[in-house]
């Protein structure tokens, strides 16, 4: 998809500085996809104690 953006050229550098990423497109591309994954990773966080396995790690490693 092609998207015409206005962004920070300081921004953009030190973006592209910090991660060693060449082009501006993947360094966009990087930052969508670490959003996405640190949003995914708020909403598991929130199953924290709330969910009740019932899970025998000693059978599950084969130990008896």
């Amino acid at each position: 998809m092609r998207t015409t953006l206005d962004l920070p050229d300081n921004l953009m550098n030190e973006a592209m500085k910090m991660t060693r990423i060449k082009t501006k497109t993947k360094v966009i591309i990087t930052a969508l996809e670490q959003l996405i994954r640190k949003s995914q990773l708020s909403e598991i966080k929130e199953f924290k104690g709330k969910i009740n396995l019932d899970i025998d790690l000693e059978t599950i490693r084969g130990r008896k």
